[in-house]
């Protein structure tokens, strides 16, 4: 079966890519669509066949339809959470779900895979749950198959959660927002890509919606002091205020400085406490525990 990945160059594209080399799903034939030649280049040593790699623009349609040609199904990655002078909330989260969705029914592709984000919510006030949302309608309102994934803070190779973890462990203090008191409930990366490649089958988790988490869900604090623990180390919590970057972030926002906003803030502050069993058995997947997916996170697995 073919699967396009659009965004294949990010943390859950590169993973997808890498199960592939394992072959596991051997029955499938990944392409990995990107939009320009660095991103290309980047991932074209991941996939043995040259071809596999196919640079697309979501304003050409004809670049997507060359890349959804004879494929079954569309794994769609693309996004931002931080927006910047050239992309959007709407640019990045909407517009290109807009044209795969156009593109998949031009070439009769039988299904999407949309991974989207704990929280979306198309009438939200906050700018990226507000457009993830959007996303979503433009899939289920398809009249194609599908599999919606929200996924939470990420944690792995590549994912910026894992940056973020080695960032704070690094030294012996670590200042996190608010104390780092909101709960997380982080997913390993690899699990993601199981369960998007599951669900690229038309007969698994058909036109549902899942929040596909991680197994355990903590505080963001607890989470660093344990990260530090398993590299036998110690490190002391510290608090950067969250209204006084709140008012920072307004100031910004009101002088028209792009970059890390009050939405993102509220994003990466909120709380995730779900139950992980539902999304994980309508897939078929078996979740990574929080102790491998952190050591894979800061370079011990």
């Amino acid at each position: 079966m073919k699967i396009v990945i659009t965004g294949a160059n990010s943390a859950v594209g590169q993973a997808i890519l890498r199960l592939g080399s394992k072959n596991e799903g051997a029955a499938n034939t990944y392409v990995a669509a990107v939009r320009s030649d660095r991103a290309a280049e980047q991932i074209r040593a991941q996939i043995s066949d040259a071809g596999g790699v196919q640079k697309i623009s979501y304003d050409d349609p004809g670049s997507l339809d060359a890349a959804f040609h004879g494929a079954s199904a569309i794994i769609h990655l693309a996004g931002i959470l931080v927006e910047s002078p050239g992309s959007t909330y709407d640019q990045a989260n909407v517009a290109p779900a807009r044209a795969i969705v156009e593109a998949a029914k031009r070439n009769a592709v039988r299904k999407i895979v949309l991974v989207s984000a704990t929280g979306a919510d198309e009438t939200s006030a906050n700018g990226y749950y507000r457009t993830k949302g959007q996303a979503e309608t433009l899939v289920l309102a398809s009249g194609l198959s599908f599999t919606v994934l929200r996924a939470p803070l990420l944690l792995g190779r590549g994912t910026a959660g894992a940056a973020a973890l080695k960032r704070h462990i690094s030294g012996k203090r670590a200042k996190l927002i608010g104390g780092g008191r909101n709960l997380q409930q982080p997913l390993y990366v690899d699990d993601l890509a199981r369960g998007a490649v599951s669900a690229a089958q038309l007969s698994v988790a058909s036109n549902l919606i899942l929040d596909l988490v991680g197994p355990v869900s903590l505080p963001e604090r607890e989470l660093v002091e344990r990260a530090a623990r398993l590299m036998g180390r110690e490190v002391q919590i510290s608090a950067l205020p969250k209204l006084w970057l709140s008012l920072v972030l307004g100031i910004r926002q009101c002088v028209g400085k792009p970059g890390f906003s009050l939405d993102a803030l509220e994003v990466i502050t909120a709380d995730t406490r779900l139950d992980p069993q539902p999304a994980a058995s309508a897939l078929g997947i078996e979740l990574t525990g929080i102790d491998e997916m952190i050591k894979d996170s800061v370079g011990q697995g």
